[in-house]
C-alpha cells in the first residue's frame, strides 16, 4: 500500500490549529456547498463519497439526496476533523454512513462510488497520487463534483495576494491556483468549471472516464 506524502503531517498540524473553528468559517460557503452536491445529481439508493470530509458538514445534505437505502461513504485524514465528523455521526444517529480517519493516497473504500465530492480539498485536488486512487474507486460514469478557491485573472495582479492569504492557513499549495481543478479534469469526460465568488472561487464537474479507454 502507497504511504502518504511527506506533507501530510503538515497539513494535518494546520488542520489542528483549526479544526474547533471550522463550522463556523465554512458557514459562509454553505450556498456554494449545496450547489457543488447538486452537480453530482445524486439518486435515491446510490453510494456517494466525501473525499476529505473534514468535519462532515455535507453529510447532512448527501444522506438527503441518496435516501435511507444509499449510503455516504468518507475519509479525513485530520485526526481532529475526523473526530469532530464522528461526534457529529453519533449525534444524529445516522446509521448509512461509513468513515475512516486516513489520506486520499491510501484510502481503500469498502465498495465502490456512484459519484464524489471535493469540496474545498484543494491539496487532494492537486495531488495527482490522490486523485487516481480516488477516482479508481468510483464507478466509470460516475459523476464528479468539486469547489474551492483559485486565482483571479492574472491581470488583477496584487488581487491574488488576498486569495494567496485566504489559502494559505488550510492548503500546502496556496500559491498552485491558477485551474486548480486540472487533475481532476484529466479524469473526467464532460467537464466543466465556472468562476464563483466574483472570481476568487470555483465550482466544476465531469463524469469519470472510462480508466480502460
Amino acid at each position: 500500500m502507497p504511504t502518504p506524502p511527506p506533507q501530510n503531517p503538515l497539513s494535518i498540524e494546520r488542520y489542528r490549529r483549526h479544526a474547533s473553528r471550522y463550522d463556523a468559517s465554512a458557514g459562509r460557503t454553505m450556498a456554494l456547498r449545496r450547489r457543488t452536491i447538486g452537480l453530482l445529481r445524486l439518486q435515491q439508493g446510490q453510494v456517494v463519497l466525501d473525499a476529505g470530509a473534514g468535519t462532515g458538514l455535507s453529510y447532512a445534505l448527501l444522506r438527503e439526496a441518496v435516501g435511507p437505502q444509499g449510503q455516504v461513504l468518507a475519509f479525513e485524514q485530520s485526526p481532529d476533523m475526523f473526530a469532530l465528523a464522528q461526534a457529529r455521526v453519533r449525534r444524529e444517529g445516522w446509521a448509512n454512513i461509513w468513515q475512516i480517519n486516513g489520506s486520499a493516497e491510501t484510502v481503500q473504500l469498502p465498495r465502490t462510488a456512484d459519484a464524489v465530492l471535493f469540496n474545498y480539498t484543494h491539496d487532494i485536488c492537486r495531488s495527482p497520487a490522490a486523485v487516481a486512487n480516488v477516482l479508481r474507486q468510483v464507478r466509470t460514469g460516475g459523476r464528479v463534483a468539486l469547489a474551492g478557491m483559485k486565482f483571479f485573472p492574472w491581470w488583477t495582479g496584487p488581487l491574488n495576494l488576498l486569495v494567496w492569504l485566504k489559502n494559505r492557513p488550510y492548503s500546502l499549495g496556496a500559491a498552485d491556483l491558477w485551474e486548480p481543478w486540472r487533475v481532476v479534469a484529466q479524469h473526467c469526460d464532460d467537464f466543466e468549471w465556472t468562476s464563483t465568488q466574483w472570481g476568487m472561487g470555483y465550482i466544476a464537474c465531469g463524469v469519470k472516464k472510462d480508466s480502460a479507454a
